[in-house]
């Protein structure tokens, strides 16, 4: 796979595929230099190998349309005719493999009026509704990360289009775009929201639902050492072992009568500010009252459950998310840390175009 260099969700893209086993190799111009932290610390660059080619030469092109040849996949992150001005646009790449898959992913797409506009993950996200229906209620939205446009929108649609794509190619031997706009991946994501607004059952407006934090059982409670704790406990079953746990007694109908819900909040509230994270933590351990205590990123990595799994490793000195998701025969692994631009270029080159 051939990924054209570029920042956030494609790296994120082709991370996840070199995690899990794919031959990623990024095409960069030579000397370039790391956008928000050093090449070495640039985790969405592990497991890849670079090649230093500049596009704006006829040397770099060459080269490149070389490596096209010899690949299942290329993707770019480009604006809307950057890569045909370039010469490495999807025509140009047919023309040396005609079985390339070809991903384009951008925020807006390749088509309409936004299309050639700039922009980032919390502007991809805000037209979609789910910038919208994120936050406190009569408060104001809130940014969740760059995770719901750039990474759900962008790169996992990136990822699952490309493999979908490269398993038809393989039957009708043909090339195709996958056009992936984060706009349409995160408008996807809001697909079982879109049907309860649908059917009445979810207000447009924030903090007043049953998932957004409007339901009393389903939010995040202040301790009393300033930490913080989540609590998911929708079914029946957990609620009452939630509320047994907590040592409040309410109404049998409370679950189910929004009308309760701000006395219930109130009595929840108190609870936990009574007693520590921790304390909180040992209280619900092994239970199915559906809580968690709300860690840092510095705290997660000695969660007990995610250091059994190896959900977090360290290798080359950093600790990271492993890779994900499972497989029984043939597990990801991070095969090499971070490359620098142009670092296995006759590595590549050997190996991919030697006789």
């Amino acid at each position: 796979m051939l990924e054209f260099a570029g920042i956030g969700p494609g790296p994120f893209c082709g991370m996840l595929l070199a995690d899990l086993g794919a031959d990623v190799v990024r095409v960069e111009r030579p000397g370039t230099e790391g956008l928000l932290l050093p090449w070495s610390r640039d985790l969405l660059n592990r497991g890849k190998r670079s090649v230093a080619a500049d596009l704006k030469t006829t040397d770099g092109l060459d080269l490149t349309l070389s490596l096209v040849a010899k690949a299942d996949v290329a993707f770019e992150g480009f604006r809307p005719g950057v890569a045909e001005r370039l010469g490495i646009g999807p025509e140009a790449c047919w023309q040396r493999r005609p079985q390339l898959v070809y991903g384009r992913m951008t925020g807006w797409g390749q088509t309409g009026p936004l299309a050639n506009t700039a922009g980032h993950d919390i502007t991809y996200i805000a037209p979609t509704g789910a910038l919208h229906a994120i936050g406190s209620a009569g408060g104001p939205p809130q940014a969740p990360l760059n995770l719901v446009g750039d990474f759900g929108g962008g790169a996992l649609y990136l990822a699952v289009g490309l493999l979908a794509a490269l398993h038809e190619a393989r039957t009708s031997a043909r090339g195709q775009v996958v056009d992936v706009a984060m706009v349409d991946g995160a408008a996807h994501l809001m697909t079982m929201f879109y049907a309860l607004h649908s059917a009445g059952v979810w207000a447009d407006e924030r903090g007043t639902n049953l998932l957004d934090g409007g339901a009393p059982f389903y939010g995040i409670y202040r301790t009393a050492d300033g930490e913080h704790i989540a609590v998911g406990a929708l079914e029946p079953q957990f609620f009452a072992d939630f509320v047994d746990r907590l040592g409040i007694t309410v109404p049998d109908d409370a679950q189910q009568d929004p009308t309760t819900w701000p006395q219930l909040r109130q009595r929840i509230t108190t609870a936990f500010a009574s007693r520590t994270r921790q304390e909180w933590t040992d209280a619900f351990q092994d239970s199915d009252a559906c809580v968690a205590p709300v860690l840092s990123m510095t705290e997660a990595p000695h969660h007990p459950h995610l250091r059994a799994r190896n959900t977090f490793v360290e290798h080359d000195g950093i600790v990271q998310p492993g890779p994900a998701p499972r497989f029984s025969r043939t597990p990801g692994n991070i095969r090499r840390p971070p490359s620098i631009p142009g670092q296995h270029t006759e590595e590549v080159l050997a190996e991919w175009l030697g006789d």
